[in-house]
């Protein structure tokens, strides 16, 4: 008799052990979890860029959009604003406008004439796409990078991105 009370002793210690370790584990995966999505939304911030429009000294260049969200279908106007105090060069009429996706992949360019293009300080020019992209297929969901690149007086490079997101 006694020793079946050892054994139940056992087993229940066994038992009291398996939950303080199962109560220690949900408390570590918890606590992981909480830390993964916090580093998940700051990356996010950091991609979702929504400070589109600052105004800088020296050389600088704009992409802004209305929002960053657009519905799939849905017309997105895009200004480029030299907002810096340099005069910007760009290599043709689009003003350096590309659409890519965010692994790099070319979209969409508008067609532009290649003549040299100037944007003043302050001065903005305001483009639209209608989701279409190069090929003729419309864009699918996701996020996209659009991006202008011009040059100032020195020859320097000037750039500038936005993150947007097409949803269903």
């Amino acid at each position: 008799m006694e020793n079946k009370t050892n054994s139940s002793k056992g087993l229940k210690n066994k038992e009291i052990i398996l939950k303080e370790l199962l109560a220690k584990s949900l408390v570590l995966f918890i606590g992981i979890g909480v830390i993964a999505g916090l580093g998940f939304g700051v990356y996010l911030i950091d991609v979702k860029n929504t400070s589109q429009l600052i105004f800088v000294e020296g050389p600088s260049v704009s992409v802004v959009t209305e929002k960053s969200d657009f519905k799939k279908g849905e017309e997105i106007k895009i200004r480029i604003v030299n907002s810096g105090t340099i005069p910007l060069t760009f290599s043709d009429s689009s003003y350096g406008l590309r659409i890519t996706g965010l692994s790099g992949i070319l979209m969409f360019t508008p067609a532009s004439a290649q003549v040299i293009s100037n944007l003043e300080p302050g001065d903005e020019i305001e483009f639209s796409w209608d989701q279409i992209k190069n090929d003729g297929d419309t864009a699918l969901e996701g996020l996209y990078k659009i991006s202008s690149k011009g040059m100032d007086n020195d020859g320097n490079n000037v750039e500038k991105s936005t993150t947007i997101t097409i949803w269903k």
